[in-house]
């Protein structure tokens, strides 16, 4: 993508306005016959406050971000599965589909484990993104497990409840299982998500009989392996490449620049339903039983704690919201007399773009980056502190 294509990107960020093999083999990608739920309407984000929301235009950003390869050729953007996945970019900016909130939330997990974010990928080339999907030959959730493939990585698998269909239980299970590939084969995106579709253990011997090692590997000249397993490689950076395509125009990039719902696990406590969760927290029900099928209906706890996800200002996993208000202190005299309300600042959480802080605090993005110093492409570290009002003269 063009320099100046880059910075028309960062300033719509910022605000502006802009006219099995073995026991642990992960599954293939799912079939063309895989189920899922009949749609229902959107959710309006406005009936959220705005701590619960962001701009879709900053989880895409934060999405390019964390490419471990963002360049494109010809192949990629030209090759076979363009056409595959042409529907890609759509579904992702359509507004009345739960795909972007759910996409920010894998981008997320995976950005605070330091991991390539082409494997928030997965579930569009395994479930279209769709936390009910099943498959007729066994595979269900966003990252379609087969059970034992889900029970060998922690997901709760019981009579009354698959933790499967729980994007909050089977996507912790997958970052874990895809961290821990990521540093078995020496930080290569590709060399994991084949070990993640064929088997550690089969890649692995597959390197072995080449002479190849994690830090000379050839991914594609591995022998061996299905072509599956290489085409998935290829899938994962087409589709990243389709992606930046897409955001050459102007009219995909405001249909992401949309406020669409920041989503969090939160514990369901007692023997509370999701209706009764959502009811006494003022959450829309239809969303979470569409984000949430593995608690939508009967459901068993086992004595087990189970957690759900759901809109949350993204705090920690109890949906406790922030303490800080976003609005001024009340003022306080001190030792001398002194009325004048103490200036606020805000500490930059992981996630937090110029936008979402300015909306916060009821100030414009470009006054917030001006009273700190900062340009339209400053990147916004977690734990700096910004001013939010002018120094007093």
């Amino acid at each position: 993508m063009s320099r100046c294509r880059r910075r028309h990107l960062a300033l719509l960020a910022a605000g502006f306005v802009l006219a099995p093999p073995t026991a642990f083999a992960f599954d293939p990608p799912a079939p063309a016959t895989t189920q899922v739920a009949p749609a229902t309407p959107p959710i309006d984000p406005g009936t959220l406050p705005a701590t619960h929301q962001r701009s879709g235009l900053e989880i895409y950003q934060r999405f390019r971000d964390g490419l471990a390869d963002p360049e494109c050729d010809s192949q990629a953007t030209n090759g076979r599965w363009k056409q595959h996945f042409s529907h890609a970019p759509g579904q992702l900016a359509r507004a009345e589909d739960d795909v972007l909130p759910l996409f920010g939330y894998v981008v997320d997990a995976l950005r605070e484990a330091h991991l390539p974010t082409e494997f928030a990928l997965i579930p569009f080339v395994e479930s279209g993104y769709k936390p009910g999907a099943r498959n007729a030959q066994g595979p269900a959730g966003l990252w379609q497990f087969i059970g034992i493939t889900a029970r060998n990585h922690g997901v709760p698998m019981r009579e009354g409840y698959d933790g499967r269909l729980s994007p909050v239980d089977s996507t912790q299970a997958a970052v874990r299982y895809l961290k821990t590939l990521h540093g078995m084969f020496g930080g290569d995106w590709r060399l994991a998500v084949m070990a993640y579709n064929a088997g550690e253990y089969r890649v692995l011997q597959s390197m072995r009989r080449a002479g190849m090692n994690a830090r000379n590997a050839r991914p594609a000249e591995l022998p061996g392996l299905s072509g599956i397993t290489y085409a998935y490689v290829e899938k994962l950076h087409a589709l990243a490449c389709i992606f930046q395509q897409a955001d050459d125009r102007d009219a995909w990039l405001k249909q992401m620049d949309r406020p669409v719902p920041r989503l969090a696990a939160h514990v369901l406590p007692g023997d509370a339903t999701l209706e009764a969760w959502a009811g006494a927290r003022q959450q829309p029900a239809a969303l979470l039983k569409r984000l949430n099928p593995a608690l939508a209906g009967r459901f068993s706890r086992a004595g087990q704690p189970l957690r759900l996800l759901a809109p949350s200002a993204g705090v920690d996993d109890m949906g406790v919201p922030p303490t800080a208000s976003g609005t001024p202190a009340p003022a306080r005299p001190d030792a001398h007399g002194d009325t004048s309300p103490a200036a606020r600042t805000h500490t930059v959480k992981s996630g937090d773009s110029a936008w979402t802080i300015a909306r916060r605090y009821g100030i414009s993005p470009t006054r917030l980056l001006q009273i700190n110093g900062l340009d339209a492409n400053a990147v916004l570290r977690p734990g700096t502190k910004l001013k939010l009002d002018d120094e007093p003269h």
